[in-house]
């Protein structure tokens, strides 16, 4: 049996060089931010933060479907702390990794751990991932 695919949304951007002096917009505009290197001192992003800001948006997302899923109350003061790390390996390789520190206020541990491992299966970032990048959930 095939899943139909209803397409949601479609995000376009257009990059103009690379992460060391870079720009990249989005086709409406709202998005228009200058890349550099992570730990440049010229102004800019890169791509590891807009990960990690992505990533993270779209986790808190799921972890909304989730409690509803669920029934349970979350909290407004859901915060999630992202960290991508940028790691190479001997033969110049870069790699991903993810770490994903949640506070949800008001709910037990274990509410909120069976939350964490439900929105893991919903987030398209941790779909689209799965297998490909180590990744790491606490519970703060």
């Amino acid at each position: 049996m095939n899943k139909t695919m209803n397409l949601i949304y479609t995000a376009t951007t257009e990059t103009t060089g690379g992460r060391e002096n870079g720009i990249a917009r989005s086709s409406d505009g709202v998005l228009d931010v200058r890349l550099s290197d992570p730990g440049s001192t010229r102004i800019g992003t890169n791509p590891e933060q807009l990960m990690a800001a992505g990533w993270s948006a779209s986790f808190a997302s799921a972890l909304v479907q989730a409690a509803r899923d669920n029934g349970a109350k979350l909290s407004g003061d859901v915060r999630i702390h992202a960290e991508v790390n940028l790691t190479s390996e001997d033969d110049d390789a870069c790699l991903i990794g993810v770490r994903l520190a949640i506070h949800l206020p008001g709910l037990e541990r274990d509410v909120a751990a069976t939350l964490i491992e439900r929105a893991r299966r919903i987030c398209p970032f941790s779909r689209a991932t799965r297998g490909n990048v180590e990744i790491a959930f606490t519970i703060v």
